[in-house]
């Protein structure tokens, strides 16, 4: 039996010798191929140069050794010594080179002064440089070293013999620390943020839940924000501090967009699947938007950091869409979105409430209630979206991207009826449409400067057809917007509290406006353009520790037509009292050369009837406006305070543009508005539970000199509104109920006392003498969002809006019955009580 014992004995020695010896045996590997895999095992970097191990082969060394015991295994073997230096980067050389003294000197690249004490980081051995920037150390064959000095970047210098002769001259870039602005996370609800610049900040894919709303569409979620409202419940009548929406600026990837709602307002044009970040400014927006009085709105679908492969479909009850994001390369992917209307296929209960919404009141109901018998009607909606990005990075400095959008709304209505023993009938078909491209060039020509090119088009076409069969009569409408141009910026980084940014734009918008009619034949096609030029300068300073932020910049523009320059100064400041107050001043002066009039209510059937035009310097001004603006903000622990309180006016307006239903609806006049205003908004977070109620007041006025009544309030004033809601989420569950109170907008009323009923004709007491009832509505929405085992995510969302189908007033006017003869009041309601279901598949 002891034999068996011995031989176990020396067979475990033997293998355990084996085991010691084992980087001497296996399979002969080229030397590139080991050094490679060392390089990826120990995250080290090798210097050499070819002709020091071509053709060399020898075994590898064990995987489970050292990086030192590796290199001491390779030193053995080969004819080579390896020089580690800081475990980072080994150099090789021949072990029988000669050493020779390497020299330098270290200055700064800004003033070009000799850095003291640098840090010279030789393999094992550190040194410093002395009060002349001077270093020297012996060196044995190529040898690499790490220069490093308190606020410079690190640089990495290889030096060969023939560098003995020499002393190196080495210049240090100062290292610039981004210090990030401070954020108020969470604003009404997650993936809503305000920036020390006074924006607001929302994150599509951060959204969480916002009452009456399943997706995070931008549009629709604005108006959650004090002081943003939309008296008609339409994403394309936004009305931020008193301002007609044509006065919001709009930019989709740096394209302006002139359409913003499908369904001719109802719902936003920018897919809410696809956003990746949308910046919103009431005031104090950046010197490089223009063509705006009042808020811009800037959305960017460029993600900040590389994302992965993405896809996602999804379906409401009004349209479906899918989002697809492709990685092609490590330096470049494409992402195409598309979404349609379902309303081809089927009408949801939701389509017919839009549907009642958006035509009561036009030319294609009032078709209806003029019918007799045998009364019939066709009637065909819907629309699309589509966008494509391509993004391309060039080397380590360069980015071009290319943005696509197109947007379309397509409504055709066939009505005929039996009228007093008459035939009538009505083709009318209504079209609306924009094209935007945008291509964009980016350089970072180093750390501190970078280059911003873009050059962008944008075309819209709203065309309205109407023929009448008993009157043989046809009538087409048609306008039509064509905007391109280019814009340069140059940003430059100073130090870490310090930067400015310069820059060019030209811009150039053409638009016609065509009218034309048959029996009788009138036929008018008037075109316009304008040419600007703009020069840009602005600079930046914030300082965390201080708490200071300044932000000023100034934007000249010259207009070619009217030779006239415009000065538009911009101010965005705030300081931090505190670590949790926030005092923020925010100022502009900002001018538009395009604006949207109506000419007659039942233009384009009544139902898109604005039409945009250029300034012409005289009967249609460049608008202008100034604003100031006060803010406070507090946040402390789980409560946020904020108090806005502000000044505007906008000269240079038209009683065209204003929608008047009244005595001025025929007047053609120019003249301002003028509002002030307070903005408040409380918050709470409770573990999972979030609430906030917001109040805005507004004291809003016209002023028209030319007028007889020279001041009377703005057909856009909400004197007080209050908004409520309150939200739980909770893992993959979310839930938000919310209320929207507001006085009633303005009316003017008839002077019955002044009008002759048995033959009437319309007498208004002083404009806008009384107001609209009271404005009130509750919404519910909730989400669920589960994840099977192969990753699939699904997500289910829920809405009601107006759950109490309350009949809330939007416009109130009066006009004389074609038919009776009669003074008749004209009301326009807001949605009845309106369900969506959505649902969502992301891979």
């Amino acid at each position: 039996m002891l034999f068996p014992k011995q031989f176990h004995f020396l067979f475990i020695a033997f293998f355990l010798v084996l085991n010691l010896f084992a980087q001497d045996k296996g399979k002969v590997m080229p030397f590139k191929k080991i050094i490679i895999a060392i390089e990826k095992q120990h995250q080290v970097s090798f210097n050499y140069t070819g002709d020091l191990i071509e053709g060399l082969q020898i075994y590898p060394p064990k995987k489970s050794l050292s990086l030192d015991q590796k290199l001491q295994y390779l030193s053995q073997k080969t004819h080579l010594s390896f020089e580690n230096i800081g475990n980072q980067f080994i150099n090789i050389y021949k072990k029988e080179h000669q050493s020779s003294i390497i020299c330098g000197y270290v200055f700064s690249s800004t003033d070009r002064k000799p850095l003291e004490n640098a840090n010279i980081s030789l393999s094992k051995v550190q040194f410093s440089t002395d009060s002349n920037g001077y270093f020297e150390f012996e060196q044995k064959g190529t040898t690499a070293f790490l220069i490093s000095h308190v606020g410079f970047t690190t640089r990495k210098i290889v030096a060969n013999n023939s560098d003995g002769d020499n002393c190196l001259q080495i210049l240090l870039e100062p290292e610039i620390t981004a210090l990030e602005e401070i954020k108020a996370n969470a604003v009404l609800a997650s993936g809503i943020s305000k920036n020390t610049d006074g924006s607001f900040e929302i994150k599509p894919k951060k959204f969480g839940i916002l009452p009456g709303l399943i997706e995070p569409d931008a549009l629709q979620t604005m108006q959650q924000i004090p002081g943003v409202n939309s008296l008609d419940e339409s994403v394309a009548s936004i009305n931020v501090r008193g301002g007609t929406h044509d006065q919001n600026l709009f930019l989709w990837n740096g394209i302006r967009m002139f359409q913003t709602g499908h369904f001719f307002g109802l719902i936003s044009v920018f897919n809410p699947n696809l956003a990746h970040t949308i910046s919103i400014y009431k005031n104090g927006s950046s010197a490089f938007y223009g063509e705006s009085v009042s808020s811009v709105v800037a959305i960017s679908s460029t993600p900040e950091t590389p994302e992965k492969n993405s896809f996602s479909a999804g379906i409401n009850m009004i349209n479906a869409d899918l989002y697809a994001k492709y990685n092609l390369s490590k330096k470049s992917y494409i992402e195409i979105s598309a979404r349609k209307s379902i309303t081809d296929y089927i009408e949801t209960p939701t389509y017919r409430e839009y549907f009642d919404k958006v035509f009561q009141n036009t030319t294609i109901t009032d078709f209806s209630q003029n019918q007799n018998i045998d009364y019939k009607s066709d009637k065909k909606f819907g629309f699309y979206d589509a966008t494509l990005k391509y993004a391309q990075k060039i080397g380590n400095k360069d980015q071009l991207i290319l943005d696509l959008i197109t947007i379309k709304d397509n409504l055709e209505v066939f009505q005929s009826a039996t009228v007093y023993n008459m035939n009538k009938s009505e083709n009318n078909v209504l079209l609306q449409q924009n094209y935007g491209g945008n291509l964009s060039w980016k350089r970072n020509w180093n750390n501190f400067n970078t280059t911003k090119i873009n050059i962008y088009n944008s075309s819209y076409e709203l065309l309205g057809n109407q023929k009448t069969t008993n009157a043989n009569q046809i009538v087409i409408q048609e306008n039509t917007v064509t905007n391109n141009g280019i814009n340069i910026e140059n940003n430059h980084t100073i130090n870490s509290k310090f930067s400015f940014n310069d820059g060019y734009q030209y811009n150039e918008i053409g638009i016609t406006n065509l009218e034309r009619v048959t029996n009788p034949d009138f036929y008018r096609r008037v075109k316009d353009v304008l040419r600007t030029h703009a020069l840009i300068l602005e600079g930046k300073y914030n300082d965390t520790l201080s708490r200071i932020y300044i932000k000023a910049g100034m934007r000249v523009n010259y207009t070619e037509k009217f030779k006239k320059y415009n000065l538009e100064p911009r101010l965005q400041a705030s300081y931090g009292i505190s670590k949790s107050m926030n005092l923020e001043l925010l100022g502009e002066l900002k001018s538009q050369n395009s604006q949207q009039i109506i000419d007659l209510q039942k233009d384009y059937f009544g139902i898109e009837k604005r039409r945009w035009i250029v300034s012409n310097n005289t009967s249609i001004p460049i608008l202008k406006s100034r604003q100031l603006s006060l803010n406070l903000f507090y946040k402390q622990q789980d409560w946020l305070l904020g108090m806005e309180n502000f000044y505007k006016k906008v000269s240079g307006i038209t009683t065209s543009s204003q929608g008047f239903q009244n005595q001025l609806e025929f007047v053609k006049t120019t003249g301002d508005y003028e509002i002030i205003g307070t903005e408040l908004l409380i918050q709470k977070r409770m573990n999972h539970f979030l609430t906030w109620l917001s109040y805005t007041y507004n004291n809003n006025n016209y002023h028209f000199t030319n007028y007889e009544f020279h001041s009377f309030p703005n057909n856009f004033e909400l004197t007080h509104t209050i908004s409520w809601a309150a939200i739980y989420e909770k893992n993959n569950f979310k839930i938000a109920l919310g209320t929207k109170w507001s006085s009633g907008r303005p009316k003017t009323s008839p002077d019955f006392s002044q009008i002759d009923l048995s033959d009437p004709v319309l007498v208004y007491n002083k404009p806008n003498n009384t107001n609209l009832h009271i404005f009130s509505q509750v919404n519910i929405s909730s989400t669920y969002k589960w994840e099977t085992a192969n990753g699939i995510q699904y997500k289910l969302g829920i809405s009601i809006l107006n759950i109490l189908n309350r009949k809330n007033e939007i416009s109130e006017y009066y006009r004389i019955s074609s038919l009776t003869t009669s003074i008749e009041e004209v009301e326009t309601f807001a949605l009845q009580r309106t369900p969506n279901v959505s649902f969502r598949v992301s891979l």
